[in-house]
């Protein structure tokens, strides 16, 4: 199958209120690799398994959470006129120059209906893996952690839910794969750009541009189970799990990094075709659509965001 257009979730910049303990966090203990540091002080890191010079960007801030996301496109045209449907939708749009983060061409920086901040790029230089592309082994050696293969997708809270789904389904090409409706009222939508079953997730929340996580992909439930007890080991705040969503299907547990940001190491979903009809929630099953185990909710899961 063609992929046109926005092609997949490139990177996240995170604000954290201390950068070594959130190094720490984030390659000893996700497995991150450092790739890069800049002159504003930011740390660029990637999963072992993937191909660009990075994939999240770590910010020293007073406050946490989420300064941007960013998705790759298919080219600099279809950028150019994306760009222009942005426009016209009503988003501040901004053009970002090229190296303003390393290795990454020229972006369309834009905001949302929910208040958060998104990027588009067409161009980002790749750094490739230890194994190579030709007779690759399965894994590198010396891994640490968690070993998260890549960064995958975030959560994100946000009041006017209705307009960014709009955005991201009429002017960025996303289909809607699963959402959450209370009646006439929607909760919670699940939109993919590709085959996965979703790239981004947002929830109806009070406050505008609120981070609920950032998810990495581990390559099984095993590797779940193991991630488990690294956050056992070195007493990190767990959230919730392991455990099994019924959304998307994802076997699961929730943490914290040092500085409050919720991180999510995650196995397993399903694949997404545009001629499949969006999976159905309603707000009476909401605890087992989120924790499939126990079929109840966690209201620290619900409330806490950064």
């Amino acid at each position: 199958m063609a992929i046109k257009g926005v092609l997949r979730p490139g990177h996240i910049s995170l604000r954290v209120l201390d950068l070594d303990e959130a190094l720490v966090h984030y390659k000893d203990r996700l497995g991150l690799l450092e790739t890069d540091r800049d002159d504003q002080g930011r740390v660029y890191l990637k999963g072992w398994d993937e191909q660009d010079w990075f994939s999240v960007v770590l910010r020293e801030a007073d406050t946490t959470g989420m300064d941007f996301m960013g998705f790759k496109v298919d080219s600099r045209e279809t950028m150019d006129e994306l760009e222009g449907k942005l426009k016209a939708f009503g988003c501040n749009v901004e053009r970002v120059p090229a190296n303003e983060l390393n290795h990454c061409g020229e972006r369309v920086r834009f905001d949302s209906p929910t208040g958060h901040m998104f990027e588009l790029y067409a161009e980002k230089e790749v750094k490739g893996t230890d194994m190579g592309r030709v007779n690759p082994e399965p894994w590198p050696d010396n891994l640490k952690g968690m070993q998260v293969q890549r960064f995958d997708h975030c959560l994100l809270y946000g009041d006017d839910l209705d307009g960014s789904i709009k955005m991201f389904k009429e002017v960025l090409g996303f289909s809607e794969s699963e959402k959450v409706m209370d009646g006439e009222l929607q909760l919670a939508s699940f939109l993919t750009c590709g085959m996965k079953a979703h790239d981004l997730a947002l929830i109806r929340h009070q406050d505008k541009g609120k981070l609920h996580h950032a998810s990495f992909l581990l390559g099984s439930w095993e590797e779940v189970l193991r991630a488990a007890d690294i956050i056992g080991k070195h007493k990190t705040s767990i959230d919730i799990g392991p455990t099994r969503h019924g959304i998307t299907r994802g076997r699961t547990i929730y943490f914290f990094d040092p500085s409050g940001n919720r991180n999510e190491v995650f196995h397993g979903s399903y694949d997404w075709y545009p001629d499949h009809e969006p999976i159905t929630w309603t707000a009476d099953e909401l605890g087992g659509a989120i924790f499939y185990h126990d079929q109840k909710l966690n209201e620290r899961f619900l409330t806490v965001v950064t």
